[in-house]
């Protein structure tokens, strides 16, 4: 029988001091040992330190996207399945304190979801969140999808979801991709329209929350709705 490749043994002690003591491994060893799940009649090693070469630390590799993960020696559509498959584990995990608070009393709930959807795409998207008189979240759905500096959503559109749901209120959240959440003069102007479309059928506009990969914008806490 042949011997065992190298990094056999090398995992095999990556895994028992994860086991001893997890803060102990460096970013690259906590890496190769995700790769190592999909990868595993592969030396890691070499793949994880080129991916924190690219992308300079663990969430950097993390929101990179696929087009430039590809770009990897060593990365194909299995590794490409496993960080899509992460992203969404934490984009649920980000959603649900939004659906298990009673009633939402601050935008970072709303903020974090969106952040954790959205917040590192390359095109706009925008989201909306739906709450029942005790503002509680009933529903959150994406209401439309653009292009990396634009998307299209109409009045009309968000006040039909809430009235599809029996919501009282509505929360709007859409992404930046170029990384600034302050928001533009559309941006501006489409919240008042929205707003005014709200009022006449007694919607609440709680709140428009703007997100990058790291930071939001929120109309309300800016004092920007005054409804």
């Amino acid at each position: 029988m042949k011997d065992k490749p190298h990094y056999h043994g090398h995992r095999q002690r990556l895994k028992e001091r994860l086991c001893s003591n997890s803060q102990n491994l460096a970013d690259y060893e906590i890496l190769e040992l995700m790769l190592g799940q999909v990868l595993p009649r592969q030396d890691t090693k070499p793949i994880a330190k080129a991916l924190l070469a690219d992308f300079d630390s663990l969430s950097g590799v993390f929101r990179a996207s696929d087009e430039r993960l590809k770009k990897v020696k060593g990365i194909g559509p299995g590794v490409i399945i496993f960080f899509t498959l992460l992203r969404e584990f934490w984009a649920r995990m980000s959603e649900e304190p939004m659906f298990t608070q009673n009633a939402l009393s601050s935008p970072e709930a709303v903020a974090n979801a969106a952040i954790a959807r959205i917040g590192n795409l390359a095109i706009e998207q925008f989201w909306v969140a739906l709450v029942n008189n005790g503002n509680k979240v009933i529903c959150w759905e994406k209401l439309s999808e653009g292009t990396v500096d634009k998307t299209a959503v109409f009045p009309r559109e968000v006040v039909s979801l809430a009235l599809r749901n029996n919501a009282s209120g509505v929360i709007l959240a859409h992404n930046h991709p170029g990384g600034d959440p302050n928001p533009s003069p559309e941006d501006l102007s489409r919240t008042m329209e929205i707003a005014s479309a709200c009022i006449e059928l007694e919607i609440r506009l709680l709140d428009h929350v703007i997100v990058t990969a790291d930071k939001f914008f929120s109309f309300k806490k800016e004092g920007r709705l005054q409804f």
